[in-house]
């Protein structure tokens, strides 16, 4: 009988090891906010490598984030003053 609830307990842990827990749930942040943009920053990264790099999110690091990102001159890209700009830009990452 001992060795039954062993073996139960070691099924038991092993099932539970087995599943992927549901880990805290984060909330992306809203496009054209400063938390955004720093989260675009950190996936895309406009700086050299160096710290050189355009004010996030001034015009200047928007051409680089388009130009990173390949859609720079692209008709489809919304105007970068507009938070279409940041909705189109989101859905690409």
């Amino acid at each position: 009988m001992l060795r039954l609830h062993a073996l139960l307990i070691i099924f038991l842990l092993l099932l539970l090891t087995a599943c992927p827990g549901q880990g805290p749930v984060t909330e992306a942040p809203l496009p054209c906010t400063e938390p955004w943009y720093q989260t675009v920053e950190k996936t895309v990264s406009s700086g050299d490598g160096m710290a050189h790099g355009p004010d996030i999110g001034s015009e200047e690091w928007k051409s680089v984030i388009e130009f990173k990102l390949g859609v720079r001159g692209n008709q489809d890209v919304p105007d970068r003053n507009s938070r279409a700009w940041c909705h189109f830009i989101d859905d690409l990452l």
